[in-house]
């Protein structure tokens, strides 16, 4: 539960020390401890994930009637299987069985890969990694430049474990080194991070503007039909620029910001596409997050989560471009063992005839007129990796990130916070900035090192617009140009520290 707290909003970084008390919990003997070594493990897990994920069961009480009996067995099976990667986490360190100092490099070994499985299996939550406990834009987060997210938390966890070699009974020398060690690396990463901030570029007087919409609707009155004209006119009204100033470039809307499909708003003869226009200049683009409609190969409609790029033209408003989202939101967008939850009276919260389907592997979007973009809508933005894939299979980088997400659904709680913070996580690691727009907040305008710009966020239940210049992108960073491969280096340190300890007690045997 202290490490959880460490993350932001509460930002209670001595928390950290949780993990040399987990390890140290890991090293006690008992009639069973491997049995043991587990159920502290997964018991540390229950609580670190209450803390960072009980936030869902605010999606739960917006339509209460319907859902609001799923919220609390929502919470305890977040958090209780979560918590089995760090069950198992603490079994392995445990059969792993290294005595000494080296020993933290295998607890953060063991750590660290069971968080990078969480990230990755089935659809993969990595939500809140302890790499990311670190705010970003601080001068640790800066490593993530390097090592990614995953890097960071095997580092993170290494030094804050090595807190336990301070009540170790072994030798006072071996102590003194690991702790000195631990202590170098933390300064270490302090004095990179303030060379890499000290150096960043400044945001061009010329750079594209960017106005982010935030209409703070709440989630409860949204889909309520008889409100549909009101939210339109709210962004419609928000959106238009002041008399005599320049307009912007792009107009962003956040995720899910009009409540019908979009095929219905723009058909030819809708009263909302005049509307719609009315918001922009000729010359400018509209990026909103939308519910589109597509059909499958049977003929099927299929639902998706999309990303719109509306540009104004002489004669009205023109599509310039189109991303669905590939990473949906298990129970929020989809339903894992669909049939089975269907029976036990389950069914996912997305307010659309049927579930999203997901689309393709994610590539830039080039709307007509702008720098080509990375959507990561809502749930893609936790995932370290996502955009170098998109990159590659693009054959050219971005120049910036878009993050529209529909936190609306978690209210006025810790979730919109520390969604913005690891979000910001994906700015660090590419060198790219990151817009983010959310319909209740927090919306901001982040710099390549994951700084908020100076007036240019607006919070939880704030109604407004941001307006600021696009901030540059830096060159690739070498997590840009490596990948994990710093990540995998390490887990290979914590294997050779398991192999080299068990030879070392063979030999003296």
């Amino acid at each position: 539960m202290a490490a959880g707290l460490a993350h932001p909003p509460f930002g209670l970084l001595p928390g950290l020390l949780g993990y040399a008390l987990l390890m140290g919990l890991s090293d006690t003997e008992g009639p069973r401890p491997l049995r043991s070594a587990f159920f502290r493990g997964w018991l540390a897990g229950v609580g670190y994930f209450a803390i960072g994920v009980w936030w869902i069961t605010e999606a739960f009480m917006v339509d209460a009637a319907a859902h609001g009996w799923m919220a609390p067995f929502a919470l305890l099976f977040m958090a209780g299987g979560l918590a089995l990667f760090w069950g198992l986490a603490a079994l392995a360190y445990r059969l792993a069985a290294i005595k000494g100092p080296l020993r933290v490099l295998v607890f953060a070994g063991c750590l660290a890969l069971a968080e990078w499985v969480r990230g990755h299996i089935f659809t993969g939550f990595p939500w809140n990694l302890p790499g990311e406990t670190w705010a970003a834009g601080s001068a640790i987060s800066q490593t993530a430049s390097v090592v990614g997210s995953y890097g960071l938390s095997w580092i993170t966890v290494a030094i804050a474990a090595s807190a336990a070699l301070v009540l170790d009974a072994g030798p006072r020398r071996g102590r003194a080194i690991g702790l000195g060690l631990a202590t170098a690396t933390l300064m270490g990463l302090v004095v990179f991070g303030a060379l890499r901030l000290g150096g960043a570029p400044a945001v061009a007087a010329d750079a594209p503007k960017i106005r982010i919409v935030q209409a703070d609707i709440d989630q409860k009155d949204k889909w309520k039909p008889e409100n549909l004209d009101q939210i339109v006119d709210t962004y419609v009204d928000l959106s238009r620029g002041d008399p005599g100033k320049p307009a912007p470039d792009i107009v962003v809307w956040p995720e899910g910001a009009l409540p019908a499909v979009i095929d219905d708003l723009l058909a030819p003869g809708s009263p909302y596409v005049p509307r719609i226009a009315g918001a922009l200049a000729p010359g400018q683009t509209l990026l909103l997050g939308a519910n589109r409609m597509g059909l499958s190969a049977s003929g099927e409609p299929d639902y998706f989560n999309s990303l719109i790029a509306l540009r104004r033209e002489p004669a009205g408003l023109k599509v310039t471009g189109v991303y669905d989202k590939y990473r949906l939101v298990p129970f929020g967008e989809f339903l894992p063992f669909g049939e089975l939850a269907t029976k036990l009276g389950i069914r996912s919260l997305v307010h659309m005839p049927e579930d999203f389907t997901a689309g393709p592997p994610p590539t830039l979007l080039t709307p007509e007129g702008l720098p080509p973009v990375q959507p990561l809508i809502c749930y893609e933005a936790l995932f370290p990796g996502l955009v170098e894939g998109a990159a590659k299979r693009a054959g050219t980088r971005a120049k910036w990130l878009l993050n529209v997400s529909n936190d609306a659904w978690f209210g006025a709680t810790s979730g919109p916070w520390q969604h913005l913070n690891i979000a910001s996580y994906r700015a660090i690691e590419t060198g790219l900035p990151i817009v983010r727009a959310t319909p209740t907040g927090v919306s901001a305008v982040i710099d390549a090192q994951g700084r908020i710009l100076a007036g240019a966020q607006l919070g939880l239940g704030e109604s407004g617009v941001i307006d600021a210049h696009l901030p540059p992108a830096r060159p690739p960073t070498i997590y840009n140009l490596v990948g994990e491969s710093g990540f995998a280096l390490m887990l290979l340190i914590s294997a050779t520290t398991i192999v080299w300890g068990r030879y070392r007690r063979a030999v003296r045997s």
